[in-house]
């Protein structure tokens, strides 16, 4: 399961790059958001935690850094800002979106 996770986030950066260069600027932060997202539950997954189903699973993987190895775990708070920040620019971005129609 972890690796169709990471395959669909490979996915989603692909979709993020073309919406980017065609200007899709809120379509780019959605497929960011559901890339990094699709990322860290394939890691939670990896250490044997079902990932619940939220958009942001940062708090998990701080509470859980005792499960990772070290190079991960020296990169937790990082992710799981990066996640909080792109769930919170996802929000805004399909505000938008749903206003220009």
């Amino acid at each position: 399961m972890a690796r169709s996770y990471l395959r669909q986030a490979e996915e989603r950066l692909k979709h993020a790059k073309e919406a980017f260069e065609d200007g899709n600027y809120p379509y780019t932060i959605r497929e960011c958001q559901e890339a990094v997202e699709l990322s860290l539950k394939a890691a939670l997954r990896i250490v044997g935690i079902e990932p619940p189903k939220i958009h942001d699973v940062g708090p998990l993987l701080r509470k859980n850094s005792h499960l990772f190895p070290d190079w991960f775990k020296q990169n937790i708070n990082r992710m799981a800002t990066i996640s909080r920040t792109l769930r919170r620019e996802r929000e805004v971005a399909c505000m938008v979106t749903k206003n220009s129609y």
